[in-house]
């Protein structure tokens, strides 16, 4: 077989591969842009019995030769016919992309933004999107505009997970055809450890960097906000914070001894792997949430003490990484 038949077989081959009739193109960047190429149509369950209803009216049209039976049969093929058209168009060039996700917990579940935008004038009516085996969520795009879109799936295992492949869908208007499109993202989330129940710090790991004053529990200098608990005095909750909607906080004073922990790696000999990792996450939690600066050691990375949501995420994605 000479190259150029090779060639032409190969481009026929990829132009009707059954894979991506069903699971898409291989993983891409973003932005994936709907086009000719990857947005699929067929009857829906209503349209092949559409059709079939359609075939008893021409045959009972031809058997009594009834002008009013061809004209019904026509009339309605021919709606349907735009209807496709109609269905085909309402995915066609759509653009999407995913805004970031936030890392979750392993045995959680992570929230997948795809945002959807609409370039052209037309308004995109009842897309659908889901990932595979899930309930599909429904939206409507106005034109030249965008609309984000919030799927869910479970978290999975500890560290970088791909996001995987969701389709969108539509069979607007008429309900005879759907119209799907697969989009396989090259994009990954980072799920950390599944924290341990055992909530108690160590007291072994701790020390003092002063010597002088309270134990970074004072009423002096403010020492940052933590969530509300119940006994806290109603003279540190943070009333503005709760006027702007972020919630019932609770403000911290600190004196001039700070109390700091250390997270070893070694304190937990002779637990698994994923079980010394659970533990490490909840007490970097913990410690954040009483305001303590801690450091972590780990076999292949050591963090030097700190506090803040930066310390604590980078504590969190050297536990979930570990090893990976």
């Amino acid at each position: 077989m000479s190259l150029a038949r090779r060639a032409q077989r190969l481009s026929f081959v990829q132009r009707f591969n059954l894979a991506r009739f069903f699971k898409g193109d291989a993983p891409s960047a973003a932005p994936w842009v709907l086009n000719r190429r990857n947005v699929y149509i067929l009857p829906t369950r209503q349209g092949l019995f559409f059709a079939v209803t359609l075939m008893i009216i021409l045959l009972g049209a031809i058997n009594y030769n009834n002008s009013l039976g061809y004209f019904l049969t026509f009339l309605l093929g021919s709606i349907a016919i735009v209807g496709i058209l109609h269905t085909y168009r309402n995915l066609l060039r759509l653009e999407v992309r995913l805004a970031s996700i936030e890392p979750v917990f392993a045995g959680g579940e992570v929230t997948v933004p795809v945002v959807l935008h609409n370039p052209g004038t037309q308004r995109r009516e009842q897309i659908a999107l889901a990932f595979a085996g899930q309930e599909p969520k429904s939206c409507a795009i106005p034109p030249s505009s965008q609309h984000v879109m919030s799927l869910h799936r479970p978290a999975g295992e500890r560290g970088w997970q791909p996001v995987g492949r969701f389709t969108l869908a539509s069979t607007f208007p008429l309900g005879l055809f759907r119209a799907w499109s697969h989009v396989v993202p090259d994009s990954y989330y980072l799920v950390y450890p599944r924290p341990a129940a055992e909530s108690r710090l160590p007291q072994t790991s701790r020390y003092m960097a002063s010597l002088i004053g309270d134990q970074g529990i004072g009423s002096d200098d403010f020492a940052g906000l933590r969530g509300y608990r119940t006994g806290d005095s109603l003279k540190h909750v943070h009333w503005k914070a709760l006027a702007r909607e972020q919630g019932l906080l609770t403000k911290q004073f600190g004196g001039d001894r700070s109390e700091r922990l250390w997270f070893d790696w070694r304190m937990l000999e002779g637990r698994e792997t994923e079980a010394r990792l659970s533990q490490l996450c909840r007490w970097v939690i913990e410690a954040e949430q009483q305001g303590l600066e801690y450091g972590l050691w780990l076999p292949d990375q050591i963090i030097e003490p700190g506090r803040g949501h930066a310390h604590q995420q980078q504590c969190l994605q050297a536990l979930a990484l570990f090893g990976v």
